[in-house]
């Protein structure tokens, strides 16, 4: 019998997380007996002492909201991509029990925007300030994104970002909450807020047919954002599409083997 091994995606609120049945899936399909993937419900201060608590049976962990800046100080090795973002989406554990942190949220947004037609020269909009939002920098910096202009609710959130688009090479402006309809006619807006936040703008945005929107969020789909974006013509990205695409390399860091990219696609579909 094989030895077991743990996973599990940790945030808070996390009930709604589709990430076990995916990685669960993937297991299933790749024969890794043994292997469970399950949620864990602690925000960014619980964070330490829980990964603390985790024996040797754990292989990783999905970090989201609110802990992935937590996240990345808990880590004895830093992948280069996470230290430019400032943020990890993954905690990886080494066979000497310490743990490694990627951001696998850039790749896979480079996966899913490039996909959906954005190339070099965007202009981009990124609603929000978060750890989401370093990832989203990170990646329109490398689809070529001419400028990214990030819409925050806290001015001084702004100037926390300001070294992750130096880091990745990409010119950054700030515009306060109640502006962002000036924003909406970018030629990709990512939105990366929580629940609700993105709601009241749905009714203010401006869409021109020609932008892309990805709305990080994915419960419940499709936000009013996302349904004012769709009715105007608009390319949409979810936030399920994200999910999948951070979630295959996720699993190639914890199994070591690659993902069965088919079998997890059609758990999420399901």
């Amino acid at each position: 019998m094989a030895a077991p091994h743990r996973a599990a995606v940790v945030g808070k609120p996390i009930a709604h997380s589709l990430s076990p049945a995916i990685h669960s899936a993937g297991y299933a399909a790749a024969g890794l007996t043994g292997w469970s993937y399950t949620t864990i419900e602690a925000d960014a201060d619980e964070l330490p002492g829980l990964v603390a608590g985790l024996g040797p049976e754990w292989a990783g962990l999905s970090v989201t909201m609110p802990g992935k800046e937590a996240a990345l100080a808990l880590a004895a090795e830093v992948s280069p991509v996470a230290a430019a973002v400032g943020a990890a989406n993954t905690l990886v554990r080494r066979p000497d029990g310490t743990w490694y942190a990627d951001n696998t949220d850039v790749t896979g947004m480079v996966e899913v925007i490039g996909g959906a037609g954005c190339v070099a020269g965007a202009v981009v909009t990124v609603l929000g300030a978060g750890g989401t939002a370093r990832a989203a920098i990170a990646a329109a910096a490398r689809i070529g994104a001419a400028e990214v202009t990030v819409v925050a609710r806290r001015p001084e959130a702004v100037d926390e970002l300001r070294p992750v688009a130096a880091a990745a090479g990409v010119p950054l402006a700030g515009a306060e909450w109640d502006g962002a309809p000036a924003h909406a006619r970018a030629d990709l807006v990512i939105s990366t807020v929580p629940k609700g936040v993105a709601d009241p703008l749905a009714e203010n945005f401006d869409w021109r047919p020609e932008t892309v929107l990805f709305d990080a969020l994915y419960d419940p789909w499709p936000t009013p954002l996302a349904a004012a974006a769709l009715a105007a013509g608009c390319r949409v990205i979810s936030g399920l599409d994200l999910l999948l695409a951070q979630a295959i390399g996720q699993f190639e860091h914890f199994t070591g083997v690659a993902a069965p990219r088919a079998a997890m696609r059609a758990a999420l579909e399901g």
